[in-house]
């Protein structure tokens, strides 16, 4: 890890994707898909009647492969939301990784945003990654923020918590999706090549 510190991790704990138990602490840990096609969004219907089914048929698609999938704490403290949750359901969120990411920077700054609290809630989950750049090139995000980690690359124009996160016309999708998978493509490329002797 980041930290310097070995962290074993099973999957033989009931009903959890991954668990780790040491003196750094008991992490109950699942996967979640961080691309989202909109699919089904309610609000999206008008501009993805005007899009081809088969251009969100393959950004669904795509977000099925290892790409496009992550890890966050799956246990819920005080019986609030978890990551996975709150970034769902959240109205300046939406589901986009790339907004997520951008509070998970603003969290290692300690500067207020929409998930903070959240994040907060699993202080000992990030800590395991020492700051912003320690997660990011653990995660192989690097293709989603800048080459000094200052700013994230967001996949549409998005400029603060106060904008909608969704799309907003049939050609602001199409770009979304296609920035979305170069996204998962480079990603994927960067975990086969971290697999090479």
């Amino acid at each position: 890890m980041p930290n310097g510190r070995c962290f074993q991790l099973t999957d033989t704990y009931p009903r959890t994707y991954l668990y780790h138990k040491s003196d750094l602490g008991e992490f109950f840990l699942n996967s979640d898909a961080i691309t989202h096609s909109y699919k089904n969004t309610r609000e999206l219907a008008q501009v993805l009647e005007e899009v081809p089914v088969d251009e969100v048929d393959s950004l669904y698609n795509y977000g099925s492969t290892i790409g496009a999938y992550i890890i966050f704490p799956g246990n819920k403290i005080d019986n609030k939301m978890t990551i996975n949750g709150a970034r769902g359901c959240h109205p300046r969120i939406r589901d986009r990784f790339d907004i997520t990411l951008e509070c998970i920077r603003l969290y290692y700054l300690s500067i207020d945003n929409p998930l903070a609290s959240v994040l907060q809630r699993y202080d000992d989950f990030f800590s395991l990654f020492v700051n912003f750049q320690g997660y990011v090139d653990f995660f192989l995000l690097e293709d989603l923020v800048a080459d000094d980690y200052s700013t994230v690359r967001f996949h549409i124009p998005w400029e603060c918590f106060e904008d909608s996160p969704l799309p907003r016309s049939k050609e602001e999708y199409l770009e979304y999706k296609e920035n979305t998978l170069k996204f998962i493509r480079s990603r994927a490329k960067r975990m086969e090549n971290s697999l090479l002797p």
